[in-house]
């Protein structure tokens, strides 16, 4: 169905719902995939634990993935820290190309 076997793939809001959703169907089909959420930190220990679940459940079903602070909004000079992360860990990204 997905030609996603081994390329790594940043979600954006993958906590819940259509994010969460995407990321497993995409680590089913073979994508390294990236979670994130725009606060993961001390004030929001919810919400890691939440990402962290994800992340296990996928790796529970023979997935690869990795959770991360990311916040779209934000601009920042030069490389995006997730995908630096990302692409220290699980490789390169389509975007990063």
């Amino acid at each position: 169905m997905l030609n996603v076997e081994n390329k790594v793939v940043i979600i954006t809001g993958a906590s819940s719902g259509i994010g969460e959703a995407t990321a497993k169907l995409l680590a089913k089909n073979g994508a390294k995939v990236v979670l994130g959420a725009r606060r993961i930190d001390s004030h929001s220990e919810r919400l890691r634990q939440r990402l962290e679940t994800i992340a296990k459940e996928i790796h529970a079903d023979g997935g690869i993935a990795e959770y991360q602070a990311l916040d779209v909004t934000q601009r920042r000079s030069g490389k995006n820290p997730m995908s630096l992360t990302s692409y220290r860990t699980l490789g390169r990204s389509e975007q990063s190309k």
